[in-house]
């Protein structure tokens, strides 16, 4: 199976990067605030002092975990696409937050910029199935979490067998047109059809994460499991 490359990923969210809020909420129907909600209700189970949003791109769930998380922890957001970090950094500006405790920086989720053990959250969402190695990107947010600290993904999944027929003619057939329409890119959102149907089933991630050394491994399907939440904590 082919594994995404990573200039043409960049390259395809540079394009789309003014509009990618708006794609976003009108191409999920605005369930993507759900979504979002439930990954930070699943976050405020345990208090955490830093946590790593990695391929944050404009930052929305760095901001929903800003706003959600009762602990109040400094949040690092980090994606290897700067035209999304501008939008994010905008977001922050307009809200006044501190850009010490709340910096967007540029990296590779494939070789973090980190110590072992700094962060006690790593979240990354829909973002994993971008990644050139994933076996690699997880064994980099394993060991940047601290002994302890959890991992949450909120990423695309394999629907419902009786679902699957509708939601991938949605995905390939209409999607793109509706895109092109929101954004003036189709090919974009071709893309994002094709990485889902490569990305591994709800079982099969559950195994790639216990396998770089994630313990107490939990799936939650959302929506006819179109949307997944993975969640493994470091020993």
């Amino acid at each position: 199976m082919n594994q995404p490359d990573p200039d043409a990923v960049r390259a395809t969210f540079t394009r789309v990067a003014h509009r990618y809020d708006l794609a976003n909420h009108l191409l999920s129907g605005g369930i993507d605030f759900r979504w979002r909600k439930k990954l930070v209700r699943l976050a405020n189970r345990n208090p955490c002092s830093h946590v790593l949003d990695l391929a944050t791109g404009s930052g929305d769930v760095a901001f929903a975990l800003q706003r959600g998380l009762s602990s109040n922890p400094k949040i690092t957001g980090l994606d290897f696409c700067e035209p999304m970090l501008i939008q994010a950094r905008k977001k922050r500006n307009q809200i006044n937050l501190d850009t010490e405790k709340y910096p967007f920086i540029e990296g590779d989720c494939l070789d973090l910029p980190f110590s072992d053990n700094t962060f006690d959250l790593v979240t990354i969402s829909f973002g994993l199935r971008n990644l050139a190695d994933r076996e690699k990107g997880l064994s980099e947010m394993y060991r940047v979490l601290k002994p302890g600290g959890r991992l949450i993904v909120l990423e695309f999944s394999q629907p419902y067998w009786w679902f699957r027929p509708f939601y991938y003619f949605y995905l390939r057939l209409i999607l793109p047109w509706f895109a092109r329409f929101v954004t003036g890119d189709r090919e974009a959102y071709l893309y994002l059809g094709t990485s889902i149907s490569n990305f591994p089933n709800r079982a099969d991630l559950c195994k790639e994460l216990e396998e770089v050394g994630f313990g107490q491994v939990m799936v939650k399907a959302m929506t006819f499991s179109i949307v997944s939440l993975h969640y493994g904590d470091k020993a």
